[in-house]
């Protein structure tokens, strides 16, 4: 056994190798996502948003709780006979029950991992748990190591780590690692931290766990939003040798919500000069896959959302709309198409300009000359000031009737 355990780990470390700048996307949409008020979704609405999360390429799908009722485990046991390329996890408390509970729930996953818990931090360990340092330091030993007797693949998360007293978080990670955990999470639970706090507890837990770099465990983020920073976090953490990102899609999540795999994912891409690692994700379906959460539970994202919000390719100032029309660039730093988004938004408004009208104009039919355009502008610009919202039926009746009756075959939007 202890031999098995050994080849395991070389291969593993041969594997991290090769793909040491690859960045894994654990996706919890389906469990910490899930616990937001109002994104509760059943067993089928759960299996259809894991089918999206496996087109989208993550690579670990956290599809639930196995312990926490009989629905969690069921939608777990019914995606790991329907979705194959993932990684498929369940979490689990550092408790006998939960690990063996989230072991059945998994046995028809083709790769499953068990990834599990246990606080770390001291206000967590007098108040919540009640037990002492030790007691905690021989519970996470004794879970890891059970649960390695159940499946190949754990995961182990200190919770609480950015509040944890720093050399007693390394003790309890160095335990975890010695006991068998292949990947090592270190959560912002509360969404505390920042980034320079938190890249710099990844560099030292690196530096003082030596066995991390050794053994080819992965070190994993886990942010929440609590003040704004959980993909800035993420992203510190990356920067700083973690190899995998927990997230959810459209950052739903507990409180404030989680770190939003679309934004990290695009972040990594445009800015590839600063992280310089690879994902899996693909890029065109992070606007589909946001829309599919988005129909199973009670809300969408807010509009000006990054990446995948409507007004995240949405430009209405004259200023903007004019360097849109000269060159894209001059204010998008990705296009639309590459998060599987269909096109620019110009949006006609009280603060767009001459460009973008006689660019509408023209896409519906209507060829203006300079003098013409100018009083159909006033015209705009007084019916924008009275009106939120400006139809393309508004645009015409804007118009004289001689320029109407001239009007040409419209063209295709390209805006």
């Amino acid at each position: 056994m202890l031999d098995n355990y050994r080849n395991y780990r070389r291969n593993r470390l041969k594997r991290m190798d090769t793909n040491s700048n690859h960045v894994f996307f654990f996706d919890t949409t389906l469990r910490d996502g899930e616990q937001s008020p109002g994104c509760s979704m059943t067993t089928q609405e759960k299996l259809t948003m894991a089918h999206a999360l496996e087109d989208l390429g993550v690579d670990i799908i956290e599809a639930g709780f196995a312990m926490a009722s009989e629905g969690d485990f069921a939608a777990i046991a019914t995606i790991t006979q329907a979705v194959r390329k993932p990684r498929i996890a369940s979490l689990a408390r550092a408790k006998t029950e939960d690990i063996e509970m989230a072991a059945r729930a998994l046995q028809f996953a083709d790769r499953a991992r068990i990834h599990v818990f246990l606080a770390s931090s001291d206000l967590h360990l007098e108040y919540k748990l009640k037990i002492s340092r030790a007691e905690a330091l021989d519970l996470a030993g004794e879970s890891v190591r059970m649960a390695r007797s159940l499946v190949d693949d754990v995961e182990f998360s200190p919770e609480d780590a950015t509040r944890s007293d720093r050399d007693y978080l390394v003790e309890m990670v160095r335990i975890a690692v010695e006991a068998g955990a292949t990947t090592i999470n270190m959560p912002d639970t509360v969404g505390y931290t920042t980034p320079e706090e938190y890249g710099r507890m990844f560099a030292e837990v690196r530096e003082r766990v030596p066995a991390i770099d050794a053994e080819g465990i992965i070190l994993s983020s886990h942010c929440h939003d609590d003040l704004g920073l959980a993909v800035a976090n993420s992203l510190a953490a990356v920067q700083n040798g973690a190899r995998q990102v927990e997230c959810t899609i459209n950052g739903i999540g507990e409180r404030a919500g989680n770190a939003a795999l679309e934004e990290i994912a695009a972040a990594l891409y445009v800015r590839g000069d600063r992280y310089g690692v690879s994902t899996s994700i693909k890029l065109e379906n992070l606007y589909p896959t946001s829309q599919v959460l988005g129909q199973l539970i009670t809300f969408r994202p807010s509009p000006n959302k990054a990446v995948v919000g409507d007004n995240a390719f949405a430009h209405e100032s004259g200023i903007h709309q004019h360097g849109m029309l000269a060159n894209p660039l001059c204010y998008e730093i990705m296009t639309p198409q590459l998060v599987g988004v269909a096109r620019t938004h110009l949006v006609l408004g009280k603060h767009s300009g001459r460009a973008a009208l006689r660019h509408r104009l023209e896409q519906l039919g209507f060829a203006l000359t300079r003098e013409e355009l100018q009083q159909t502008y006033y015209r705009f610009v007084a019916l924008a000031d009275r009106k939120k919202n400006i139809y393309d039926q508004d645009l015409v009746g804007l118009l004289p009737d001689q320029i109407r009756e001239k009007r040409r075959e419209p063209v295709s939007e390209l805006d």
